[in-house]
């Protein structure tokens, strides 16, 4: 086995097992011995299987001597989401009193991944709801940032990043509804996709009772490779149950073959969420990359629409559907609280009460705003293939547990900027349903990983990852973080 085996992309895992190069048992081994080395100090995976998963390891050899291949993933070891149904092991979102919340069947995504032949063997840590760029709760504790541990991993996929840029897993699977992939895939330097709103049944990954599918909210891959993310999005996507036998998946394959092909749109801040610059500088340097590559690739291109007026309305439209997790009283107390708001107080923490108890019909002007913006992004798409962003306004920030994440703030060119105006950059995609795949852009001038957010039309989510895949070899890709040989 090479030294770097545990730094391997999930499709080079599965062709090693295929071409007999290692076995299935012995490579979960492998990831098992490094997390017992390695996850104490980052406590990224929370719940562990290792009895069920070195017996479904062994049944994937026996399979693979009689000449059977599960799928494309054949005895991969891969985490989840604690947020996710895998049954037999509790489902609580960081909410202690849904400790004993045992789920009785898994949700659609671990079934399709499970079919696609991985080995699961444990869950990844989440905050509180998943509402929290910090990653932690009272059941598990805090996880850390395995490029530096006083920092945060992001969220909130956090513990589902953290595992894989230090090599504890193969594979993982998060979800996003405010960055809770592409957030913590930039933070620890890995990949991670968002898809387009609904290509990918979120049945399963819900509190308990929850059937619908939530605004904004998608669930898709982690990896440490682009290569990754087409596959298991390919085996996730498609209509649940309730659509399968209307509907069929026909996803867009990628038309460009090289970077050269590729017209791209760059943002590099925005006066609404400026970025810090040892970011910025990531950013752009991918972007004349890309220009050095022969891309057609312009700084100015943008969608006809108004940046600010578009963060407003993904904040109203978040904060609608995350209300409906809080409990009534809840609800009750933001009631009150608004009754005593200033007319003309227009901060985060007033929107965002403001839209936690908003009337179905504001919901529903939102959401025709928004449509509209979907349209306006539709045109700016038949213009330029892909726009690259930040993810964030800065690379990971020192853990900071204080108080309301409202409250709280994060340093960006020397100045305090409040940790919660970076959801601007989340919105970007996430308010209009678009895909986002997070990539590597390599390192800041502090030594600390970031991503870069590529955004594409509506269901062309292979374009995204694709161009993660041409822009790794151009710039190189993921790469592990010092001390986890």
């Amino acid at each position: 086995m090479g030294a770097d085996l545990h730094f391997k992309t999930a499709v080079e895992l599965a062709e090693m097992i295929r071409e007999k190069e290692i076995g299935c048992v012995e490579l979960l081994e492998h990831f098992l011995t490094r997390c017992d080395r390695h996850n104490a100090g980052l406590n990224a995976i929370i719940v562990w299987r290792r009895d069920e998963a070195r017996a479904r390891s062994r049944h994937a050899d026996d399979a693979l001597a009689k000449g059977e291949v599960w799928g494309p993933l054949h005895g991969v070891p891969m985490t989840i989401k604690e947020s996710y149904d895998w049954e037999g092991t509790a489902t609580t979102w960081g909410m202690p009193e849904l400790k004993n919340n045992i789920a009785r069947k898994n949700s659609v995504v671990v079934e399709r991944m499970l079919a696609a032949g991985v080995v699961l063997f444990g869950k990844t840590n989440v905050p509180l709801l998943l509402g929290d760029w910090e990653t932690f709760n009272e059941i598990y504790g805090t996880t850390n940032n395995p490029w530096d541990v006083t920092r945060v991993p992001g969220g909130s996929s956090g513990g589902s990043a953290a595992a894989l840029a230090a090599g504890l897993t193969g594979i993982d699977s998060g979800s996003d509804i405010g960055a809770s992939i592409r957030n913590p895939a930039h933070y620890c330097g890995v990949y991670g996709h968002k898809p387009t709103w609904g290509l990918v049944p979120l049945r399963g990954q819900a509190l308990p009772g929850s059937l619908s599918h939530a605004d904004i909210s998608v669930v898709g891959p982690l990896a440490r490779g682009a290569e990754d993310l087409a596959v298991a999005l390919e085996v996730m996507a498609g209509p649940d149950t309730l659509e399968a036998n209307g509907y069929k998946l026909d996803l867009i394959k990628p038309e460009k073959k090289k970077l050269s092909d590729f017209r791209i749109a760059v943002m590099v801040s925005d006066d609404v969420c400026p970025v810090d610059s040892e970011y910025a500088e990531r950013i752009q340097a991918v972007a004349d990359a890309c220009a050095k590559a022969g891309a057609t690739v312009n700084d100015t291109a943008r969608p006809a629409i108004d940046m600010a007026k578009s963060h407003d309305i993904y904040i109203q439209l978040l904060r609608g559907v995350t209300m409906a997790r809080l409990p009534v009283e809840a609800f009750e107390e933001n009631k009150r609280q608004v009754s005593v708001l200033a007319e003309n107080d227009e901060g985060y923490e007033a929107r965002n009460l403001r839209a936690s108890i908003q009337y179905h019909r504001d919901w529903m002007a939102a959401n025709e705003y928004r449509t509209h913006m979907r349209w306006t992004w539709q045109v700016f798409f038949q213009q330029w293939d892909v726009l690259l962003c930040p993810t964030a306004s800065s690379a990971a920030f020192l853990h900071n547990q204080k108080g309301e994440r409202w409250n709280r703030t994060i340093p960006v060119n020397g100045e305090p900027q409040s940790a919660v105006d970076q959801l601007f950059w989340a919105g970007v995609s996430g308010v209009v349903l678009l895909p986002s795949t997070v990539a590597p852009a390599g390192l800041t001038r502090s030594g600390l990983p970031t991503g870069v957010q590529i955004v594409g039309p509506s269901m062309h989510d292979l374009r995204t990852i694709d161009f993660a895949r041409l822009l790794a070899e151009e710039i190189g890709g993921f790469q592990p973080p010092p001390g986890y040989d």
